[in-house]
């Protein structure tokens, strides 16, 4: 199955919890867009509070505590066997963070509704004002269901294979850090800015593209891959868009806002 669904096949599915995980980095939050309008019956769901820990050592945006997602899974009504759909404004990036989670404590079945909300409302679908009633289930997260990486790990696939950086080419290359106190990247790392996964309209690629895209930078699964960003949102996109092109590769989670919280640890600048 794709991990992508599309705005007519989510109108005409039945039974499925959907998610809204609207959420902007540097504002305004995103519960003013969701009691806006959303996906009629979808919950929302908060990045900084339920699909990631409270910032510090582990990074900016570190996983949740399983209890944490336990009550988001339980108040939701997600179960074993849910269809669950996730979604944010346009461009995927804060919804596949949301399956990330989701997939990595536990929950088998979650699809990113390709181009999100705007994507909903283009092919006609209506809008809600109103938030669903919580609903219960008894779901319980457990986590390592998915593979991910620590700094070591990174740095390993960044010697050994290719370790995709999913930031801005700017940041990468440390001419500019609007996030964190170090400008940089991992040593060995490669550029892949994750905004080139998708159109101007948000969807992503044709899968044939993405791995035309990522097997120019040496990321076709001959060898280990693995992706980070800032602090890892972005990075379950670039982890997304590798799927849909074929490739699973894990997400280092604490990315550059993590690795930067030891000072032995090596920076390199420029672009290349």
């Amino acid at each position: 199955m794709s991990p992508l669904i599309t705005a007519a096949e989510l109108r005409d599915a039945s039974a499925v919890v959907v998610l809204d995980a609207t959420w902007n980095l540097m504002g305004p939050p995103g519960r003013e867009a969701y009691d806006a309008g959303h996906v009629p019956g979808a919950h929302f769901v908060d990045l900084d509070t339920e699909l990631a820990g409270p910032p510090g050592e582990g990074g900016r945006h570190p996983l949740p505590d399983a209890s944490v997602v336990t009550e988001l899974l339980r108040r939701t009504g997600i179960d074993a066997g849910s269809e669950v759909v996730v979604y944010d404004a346009a461009n995927s990036m804060a919804a596949a963070r949301a399956r990330f989670v989701l997939r990595y404590y536990g929950v088998e079945n979650v699809r990113v509704l390709d181009g999100g909300f705007a994507a909903w409302k283009a092919a006609g679908g209506e809008a809600s004002t109103t938030a669903p009633a919580d609903v219960e289930s008894a779901f319980e997260a457990v986590p390592g269901s998915l593979r991910v990486l620590d700094a070591e790990g990174a740095a390993e696939i960044a010697s050994q294979g290719v370790l995709l950086d999913a930031r801005a080419p700017e940041r990468f290359a440390g001419e500019v850090e609007p996030m964190d106190k170090v400008a940089g990247h991992i040593p060995g790392a490669v550029n892949a800015p994750t905004t080139g996964n998708v159109s101007a309209d948000g969807r992503f690629l044709p899968a044939e593209e993405l791995r035309e895209r990522f097997a120019a930078l040496g990321a076709d699964g001959s060898q280990p891959v693995g992706a980070y960003c800032g602090s890892g949102v972005t990075a379950a996109h670039e982890a997304l868009a590798l799927e849909v092109a074929g490739v699973e590769v894990p997400v280092y989670v604490g990315s550059w806002s993590e690795w930067i919280t030891d000072p032995n640890r090596p920076v390199a600048t420029g672009r290349d």
